[in-house]
């Protein structure tokens, strides 16, 4: 018995021995000659530690979407290569007030479409020249719809009735109005008012930062088999509205001539109305009664969106086909009745919307 202990205590305190002589046992290893020697313990912490760390899965690249490649001639016309700056619509009249027009004759494309009480207007679109354009007139709340294919471009009007500015406003399109102080416009004293606002699309251009040119769906090609094969044909009789709307082939020139009453129209410095392309657009229009003019008459509005009949004159030939556009911002494509791209003589174009019960 252990001295001071009780006869309980010492038996507890001899168990305690002997559990550690087998502990220290159980650490002793013997090497391959005979002796023995002592393993270090092996730490909970350093067994983690020197584990292989799992693999880091290596990120996928992510793929660069390339931008669509700009084009390569100006797709407004064909001819030469984009223009730079900004494209600019304008609003003009179609009236016998209204004319002789200006500037008219260097847009590259033209816009006929209705107004109200039966009556046109043009919407004429510059991305080549920026001439002095004259007569300015008011925006139509189907515009914004036509011009959404070209991007962020700028719509030059005098102003605008009914819920015409709103719609503009929401659109994808800046307008640039007299009505609310726009850069470039003047007063013409030769003539009264109100066909008598000009534009300086020069001046207009220098101020907005605007989309340049831009596909919006016009293909082009100076001559192919599928042209000499359709039927020939001395010019373009439609009606928008209540106006006709009347083009003559003209050989000599390569282009067809807009004509009032049977004679050829001309602009304030002479010029021929003429195009080498006129598309016939047969679109559905409806009537807006958000804008209604003085008169009483609504505005009507011209849905280019959707899908429809067109007609294309060129070289002196008609050709049947297809139009069809998804949204307002999809550029509207032209097929022939075949399915096949409806290709049209490089300089230009004149697009008459007429609604879908017009002859042509």
């Amino acid at each position: 018995m252990i001295a001071g202990l009780s006869k309980t205590q010492a038996l507890i305190a001899g168990v305690v021995a002997a559990v550690l002589v087998v502990a220290g046992v159980l650490l002793v290893v013997l090497r391959g000659d005979g002796k023995s020697t002592t393993a270090a313990p092996v730490s909970r912490s350093s067994t983690i530690s020197s584990a292989t760390p799992p693999a880091t899965p290596t990120p996928s690249p992510t793929p660069t979407v390339k931008p669509p490649a700009p084009p390569s001639v100006n797709p407004l016309t064909g001819v030469g290569k984009p223009p730079s700056g900004p494209v600019l619509a304008v609003k003009i009249d179609d009236t016998a007030n209204g004319r002789p027009s200006r500037g008219l004759d260097q847009a590259d494309v033209v816009y006929i479409e209705q107004a109200e009480g039966g009556l046109t207007r043009l919407l004429a679109v510059f991305g080549t020249h920026k001439p002095v354009v004259e007569p300015v007139r008011s925006v139509r709340a189907s515009d914004a719809e036509l011009l959404s294919q070209y991007g962020a471009i700028a719509l030059v009007a005098s102003g605008g009735g009914g819920d015409s500015l709103l719609v503009l406003d929401r659109s994808r399109v800046r307008g640039v109005i007299y009505a609310r102080g726009g850069p470039g416009f003047s007063r013409d004293a030769n003539r009264f008012a109100p066909y008598n606002l000009q534009a300086d699309l020069g001046r207009i251009s220098a101020s907005v930062h605007t989309a340049g040119s831009r596909n919006v769906g016009f293909g082009w090609a100076a001559s192919g088999p599928r042209v000499k094969a359709a039927p020939a044909t001395a010019g373009v009789r439609t009606v928008v509205g209540s106006t006709p709307v009347t083009f003559d082939w003209e050989p000599t020139i390569g282009k067809y001539a807009r004509t009032i009453g049977g004679a050829h129209l001309h602009g304030a410095d002479g010029s021929l109305m003429a195009t080498p392309n006129v598309l016939v657009q047969l679109c559905d229009v409806s009537v807006n009664p958000a804008d209604v003019d003085v008169m009483g008459n609504p505005s009507q509005y011209t849905h280019s969106v959707g899908s429809g009949r067109v007609v294309l004159f060129r070289n002196g030939h008609r050709i049947e086909g297809k139009w069809s556009r998804a949204s307002a911002g999809a550029p509207t494509t032209f097929t022939d009745l075949k399915g096949k791209p409806l290709l049209l003589a490089p300089g230009g174009a004149y697009v008459v919307l007429a609604a879908k019960s017009a002859p042509v």
